[in-house]
């Protein structure tokens, strides 16, 4: 047998074992929620909606989750994403009783946002139907744009013809191909209008934050970013701050490679109920959730409870590096050098 048919057939099993054991032995249920999608701007297809949504989740967390929620980026999340998308999809797994021992929502990137306003909103829309609203134990937000992307501002001003051409050459880069007509969610996700959508929930839903920082695009995205960012979203959004600025950390006790020192640029206020966990400066904004160790993650907090006698923690040591006077010391999550940050995400999930 040769080194790819192995691959695959190691995948499938991990796929299985995954789906069988992994999954059922969870305290709670997982409801996948994807983030943008670039190539539903030119490709404006509503049948392709579900396997797209499928394709995003394929390499690791499909084969884990028990429900998922597809959105076109086509739309606007106050239009036809929450008419057309969210509600029938809330309604069906009220119906189906998909949430009654818990969910917790995973989601990435945009599914940030789109999250945000699903747990303003839920409850109230359930209700005058006669349902049961879901009972959302806590979401996983991974590289999470609720606060918005700078790219997107770009975006929205190149179809405006309000850029020169290094701004357009770093939003074809994050894109794939160059701004079209249709702009759909890039609206929603432009900084100032996201942090306007469902902005402070009712809701106490624990918000856990996974956040990274590594390159993509060759950095082209990168100057137009304030403070770190995973190429995609910058620190004051994938962290949850509340208000916008250039970021170095999550905390202001740890460095994003885990260096155990002041950071006087880390973010100290957050939205409410948003909580750091994990950092990394090895992980850009796509490779956090896929099935590939990327190097050492840090945690911005260790542990929280998202329900009696449930929660979520990761296991730490401390390493020290350097002589003598430079010696400094980092704090490490175990096992982080040779698994993914899914992995962890996934192995954190209460049983």
């Amino acid at each position: 047998m040769n080194l790819i048919k192995r691959i695959l057939l190691s995948s499938f099993v991990l796929t299985l074992v995954g789906t069988s054991v992994g999954a059922n032995a969870k305290a709670y249920k997982t409801v996948l929620v994807h983030g943008f999608q670039s190539q539903q701007l030119t490709a404006m297809d509503p049948r392709k909606i579900d396997s797209d949504g499928e394709a995003y989740w394929a390499e690791y967390w499909g084969g884990l989750a028990d429900e998922r929620i597809d959105w076109p980026s086509y739309e606007r999340v106050e239009g036809k994403i929450a008419s057309d998308y969210l509600w029938p999809k809330l309604r069906t797994m009220s119906e189906q009783g998909i949430c009654q021992p818990g969910c917790i929502f995973l989601t990435h990137s945009t599914g940030d946002l789109i999250t945000r306003y699903i747990i303003d909103n839920q409850a109230n829309w359930l209700e005058n139907a006669g349902l049961e609203p879901l009972n959302i134990v806590a979401t996983f937000d991974v590289a999470g744009a609720g606060g918005g992307s700078e790219l997107a501002d770009l975006a929205v001003n190149v179809a405006n013809g309000l850029a020169n051409p290094v701004v357009e050459a770093a939003v074809r880069a994050w894109l794939g191909r160059s701004v079209g007509q249709t702009l759909g969610v890039l609206n929603d996700l432009k900084v100032n209008n996201a942090r306007q959508i469902a902005s402070f929930p009712g809701d106490r839903t624990p918000r856990l934050r996974f956040v990274a920082d590594g390159d993509l695009y060759f950095n082209a995205t990168k100057l137009f970013l304030p403070g770190i960012d995973d190429s995609v979203v910058a620190a004051h959004s994938a962290c949850g701050a509340n208000q916008v600025a250039a970021f170095d950390s999550c905390s202001v006790h740890v460095g994003m490679d885990g260096k155990l020192t002041s950071q006087d640029d880390g973010v100290r206020h957050f939205l409410p109920y948003h909580y750091p966990m994990l950092m990394s400066d090895n992980y850009d904004h796509y490779s956090v959730i896929l099935n590939q160790a990327k190097g050492k993650v840090t945690t911005a907090n260790t542990s929280i409870n998202i329900a009696p006698n449930k929660s979520v923690a990761f296991s730490t040591y401390e390493e020290e590096k350097g002589f003598w006077l430079w010696k400094k010391k980092y704090r490490y999550v175990r096992q982080s050098d040779n698994t993914s940050m899914s992995a962890l995400l996934f192995a954190a999930i209460p049983e």
